[in-house]
């Protein structure tokens, strides 16, 4: 009995602190209408605040998108730049060789020309 009446108090209690006890019928409809509208002006707020995670959730998959593609263009990049370096090297190595054969030849060749035009007449037998 003792809990019956305690359970009764807290009822009567909550209805009196929130205002279920005295209001007329009157208040009660603004005060409902003023819920109302505010409920409407939370609705569209948070609709705003959905529509921008949306439009950034959009954002940030495009640009995930793009960082994907990126990486693999970068890859295929390091690729061919690898290969055309080894290519430029390659042929580096092919124009060196193919001066130090001038040089040489050149070289060979001067020698050669400085024994012939050396000014010296080649010896002559004499004949007695």
């Amino acid at each position: 009995m003792r809990r019956m009446w305690l359970g009764l108090a807290a009822t009567v209690g909550l209805a009196v602190s929130t205002g279920c006890g005295g209001q007329s019928p009157e208040d009660s409809e603004a005060r409902l209408a003023v819920l109302e509208a505010e409920g409407k002006q939370m609705d569209q707020a948070l609709d705003a605040v959905e529509d921008r995670l949306l439009g950034s959730q959009g954002r940030l998959a495009m640009w995930n998108e793009l960082g994907r593609r990126h990486q693999e263009v970068s890859a295929i990049q390091c690729k061919v730049a690898d290969a055309h370096m080894a290519a430029i090297l390659k042929h580096e190595d092919k124009q060196n060789q193919k001066a130090r054969m001038v040089k040489q030849r050149n070289s060979m060749a001067s020698v050669d020309t400085a024994v012939l035009t050396s000014g010296k007449a080649p010896a002559q037998q004499r004949s007695n």
